[in-house]
């Protein structure tokens, strides 16, 4: 596998292009605009369509849940979206805390950053607002948010610990997130794993559960709890581009699972704005 700063290029290259097409269109393609046919990002997403401050023009098709629906949002928070996208969360997001407060969603992808920007203006959205940067080093002071969500981005993300860590430095004590992800039950095979476009795909960049929940918990969060969970099926027409026919047979018959969870965690009252140890305020 790469080292942490190629993978980052090539997430910010590919998702670079996926925002240039439309939900439909990426989902005819597969993984976006080069027609890859990695990973069909519909086997992951959930439906948006319902949802009070739903905005087609910001949905891209590119989750793996719908975290607002668990994250516990209020009028007036202030909520934080990493890997913001065209701003589809943010937007859902605006709708619950209304006027009075405030949405500010996180890319590293400019991209993306001017999707978002744009849809926001059509709406004339005062309070949301899109800042470019990375999840490892977010462009936020400490103890600044209500409420931290994300969909479908922190397993692209090299530095989990380190993502954590910043989600709890920018929470107010007495914060939450709620998070969706995609995580692995058991090891997947070499041919997926070693693949740069599976990573992008939100596959092999997953870790285990158990590992992505201890991350949690060692940054500092507590009542850490998963709030949804679904397996994952990937269609032999995509793992026949990494696997042999004996491969995918081993790889049906074998336990590992890929799974989208949606987990939840609270900074606790009395925290300082940095997870224990990392003495950063």
């Amino acid at each position: 596998m790469n080292n942490a700063e190629e993978l980052k290029k090539i997430v910010k290259d590919k998702y670079s292009e996926i925002a240039l097409q439309s939900k439909e269109q990426n989902e005819a393609s597969c993984c976006g605009a080069t027609g890859c046919c990695t990973v069909d990002y519909a086997i992951f997403a959930d439906n948006y369509t319902e949802l009070e401050g739903y905005n087609p023009d910001a949905d891209l098709g590119l989750g793996c849940g719908v975290p607002t629906e668990f994250a516990q949002i209020k009028k007036g928070d202030v909520v934080l979206d990493l890997g913001s996208g065209a701003g589809n969360d943010c937007f859902v997001a605006r709708a619950i805390v209304g006027d009075t407060g405030k949405v500010i969603g996180v890319d590293m992808t400019e991209a993306m950053i001017a999707k978002a920007r744009d849809n926001a203006e059509k709406l004339n959205f005062n309070n949301v607002e899109f800042r470019q940067g990375e999840i490892e080093d977010l462009p936020l002071a400490a103890n600044r948010v209500d409420v931290v969500i994300s969909n479908c981005v922190l397993n692209l993300v090299p530095d989990k610990k380190k993502a954590f860590a910043e989600t709890y430095r920018v929470l107010k004590p007495g914060g939450h997130f709620s998070i969706s992800d995609v995580v692995l039950v058991g090891n997947l095979p070499a041919g997926l794993v070693n693949d740069a476009e599976m990573y992008v795909g939100c596959v092999s960049g997953a870790i285990q559960k158990e590992a992505y929940l201890n991350i949690i918990r060692e940054a500092g969060f507590e009542n850490v709890v998963v709030q949804k969970e679904k397996a994952i099926q990937l269609p032999d027409e995509i793992l026949k581009d990494y696997l042999s026919e004996e491969g995918i047979k081993q790889f049906r018959e074998s336990n590992t699972g890929i799974f989208s969870i949606t987990v939840y965690g609270d900074k606790p009252a009395e925290a300082a704005c940095c997870p224990p140890g990392a003495g950063c305020c």
